[in-house]
C-alpha cells in the first residue's frame, strides 16, 4: 500500500495499552493513517514523545519510525477520532470483574458510548478485545442508537491473537485473521484496513460475530487445557518416579500432538489465558451450556495448584522449612520477552515463600518495575548473580534466556549452597548436577 492510497481507510485504535499500542503502531509503519486514542493524558503524551507503554521487542523503534512518518498521531479527543477515522478499532482492556469470574466489559461500553455520538457518516467499529459471546450483538445495536449516521454505522469483530514477546510479529504477519462481519460491506472494509497484510498472502476467515468472538477465547482454551494436562501428567510421574520431560519430550513427538504448549513446570498467566478460561466458563454457564466446557474448571485448579506444588518443592529442598533460608528468585513477569506481571506465577511463588518467612530476593531483565509497584514487601536485586549471593536455592520462575546461559560452576562461586529448582524444565538438569548442585524440578526424580 503506498502512502496516500485513496482507498485506504484511516483508522482510530481506541485503547493504547498492550494492544492497542502495538495494532497503531504497526498498522502505521505499514502505511496507514492511524490516530491513537485514550482517557490517560500522561499515557498519550508519553506515546506522542516516542515512549513505549510497555516492554516489547522491536516495538520503541517502530514507535519512532511511525511518529518520524507522520502518519501516527494521539490523541484523549474521541470527537477528533470521530471526525478522522473510517475504520475504529476497539482495543481497551476486559479485565476479570473482581469477586466474579465474569469479564468486566465496563472499559468497552465506555469506549463505544465515548466514540459512538461523533459518528456522523458511514464508518465500521471493530471490536479487537476479548469479549464473551453475545457482546458484539448487544454493542451493535448500542453504537447505532447512539450514532448521529444510525444504522450506516456498522460493527465487526476481529479478535487478536498476540503473543506477548512476540507482538510486532504477530501484528504485521499473523498466521491468520478471523473477520466476523454482518455484510459484504463490512467484509471490504476490514480487507481494505489489512490490505499489506492480505496481500503477503495472509489466509482469512469470513465469519459471523458470534464466532470470532467465540474464536479467540477457544484458542487460548485449548492452549490451556495442553499446558495443565502436561503439569496433570507431571504430578503423575511423581507419584510412580516417572520423568516428566522423557515424557513430553516423547508426546511432541506425535505430531498428532506436538510439542508447544507442552512443557511441565509452573503453569500459565498473564493477562489472556487465566481470565479468558474464566470468562467462557462462566459464559458457558449463562448461556445453559456450562457442562460442555465445565473441564475448564479443573484446567484452572491444575494450573493454580503448581504453584503451591513448586513452593512445597523449594521447602523440601530446604530441608522442611522456608523461614530465615536466603531465596534467589530469577524471573517476575509471567513468561520472558515481556513486563507483564498480572497473575504471574513466578511473583506469586516469591510472595507466598516471602510470606513463609524467607530472605527471597528477586530479579528480573524486564519486570522490576512493575514488580516492585506489585509486591513492595519484596526484595529486588539487578542482577541474577547479585540476588543469588549467599543463597539457599535458587527457583528459576521465568524462563528468560540470561537464567538458561548462566554457568553453573560460575554460579558455584557466589551462592552458599549449591540447590536449584528449575520451575520451568529450563535447564539442563545433567550439566547442573555434574557441576554439583543438587537440580529439582517438578515431575522429575
Amino acid at each position: 500500500m503506498e502512502q496516500g492510497d485513496s482507498d485506504a481507510p484511516r483508522l482510530t485504535v481506541i485503547g493504547t495499552g498492550y494492544l492497542g499500542a502495538t495494532h497503531a503502531i504497526c498498522m502505521a509503519v505499514l502505511g496507514f493513517e492511524v490516530l491513537g486514542v485514550d482517557a490517560d493524558p500522561e499515557k498519550i503524551e508519553r506515546l506522542a514523545a516516542g515512549e513505549a507503554p510497555i516492554f516489547e521487542p522491536g516495538l520503541p523503534e517502530l514507535l519512532t519510525k511511525a511518529l518520524d512518518s507522520g502518519r501516527l498521531r494521539f490523541t484523549t479527543s474521541h470527537a477528533e477520532a470521530g471526525e478522522f477515522g473510517d475504520v475504529h478499532f476497539l482495543c481497551v482492556g476486559t479485565p476479570q470483574l473482581p469477586g466474579s469470574d465474569a469479564a468486566d466489559l465496563s472499559y468497552v461500553e465506555s469506549a463505544v458510548r465515548s466514540l459512538a455520538p461523533h459518528l456522523r457518516r458511514r464508518s465500521l467499529v471493530v471490536g479487537k478485545s476479548t469479549v464473551p459471546v453475545g457482546t458484539a450483538q448487544r454493542l451493535t445495536g448500542l453504537v447505532q442508537d447512539l450514532a448521529p449516521a444510525g444504522t450506516d454505522v456498522e460493527l465487526a469483530w476481529n479478535p487478536e491473537f498476540l503473543r506477548e514477546g512476540f507482538g510486532v510479529d504477530d501484528t504485521m504477519h499473523p498466521d491468520r485473521l478471523v473477520f466476523g462481519v454482518a455484510s459484504d460491506w463490512a467484509h471490504e472494509r476490514l480487507r481494505a484496513a489489512f490490505k499489506p497484510v492480505l496481500d503477503q498472502g495472509t489466509p482469512v476467515i469470513r465469519t459471523d460475530l458470534a464466532t470470532a468472538e467465540l474464536v479467540k477465547v477457544a484458542a487460548n482454551s485449548f492452549l490451556a487445557t495442553k499446558i495443565s494436562y502436561i503439569n496433570a501428567m507431571a504430578e503423575v510421574c511423581e507419584a510412580v518416579g516417572a520423568d516428566i520431560k522423557d515424557l513430553a519430550d516423547s508426546l511432541a513427538l506425535d505430531d498428532r500432538i506436538g510439542g508447544k504448549f507442552l512443557r511441565p513446570g509452573l503453569g500459565f498467566g498473564g493477562g489472556c489465558l487465566p481470565k479468558d478460561i474464566r470468562a467462557f466458563a462462566h459464559r458457558a454457564e449463562e448461556i445453559g451450556v456450562g457442562q460442555a466446557v465445565s473441564f475448564l474448571r479443573q484446567v484452572d485448579d491444575i494450573n493454580r495448584r503448581r504453584r503451591a506444588r513448586t513452593v512445597d518443592l523449594v521447602r523440601e529442598v530446604l530441608g522442611g522449612t522456608v523461614a530465615g533460608k536466603r531465596i534467589a528468585a530469577w524471573g517476575a513477569a509471567f513468561k520472558p520477552n515481556s513486563d507483564d506481571i498480572r497473575d504471574a506465577p513466578a511473583l506469586d511463588v516469591a510472595h507466598t515463600l516471602h510470606g513463609l518467612g524467607g530472605d527471597v530476593r528477586v530479579y528480573d531483565p524486564a519486570a522490576l518495575g512493575n514488580a516492585r509497584r506489585a509486591f513492595p514487601d519484596l526484595r529486588y536485586g539487578d542482577g541474577a548473580f547479585e540476588v543469588a549471593e549467599d543463597a539457599d536455592v535458587v527457583v528459576l520462575l521465568t524462563e528468560w534466556s540470561v537464567f538458561r546461559e548462566v554457568e553453573p560452576e560460575a554460579l558455584a562461586e557466589v551462592v552458599g549452597h549449591r540447590r536449584i529448582v528449575d520451575g520451568r524444565h529450563a535447564l539442563d538438569a545433567a550439566r547442573w548436577r555434574k557441576a554439583g548442585w543438587e537440580y529439582r524440578a517438578l515431575g522429575r526424580s
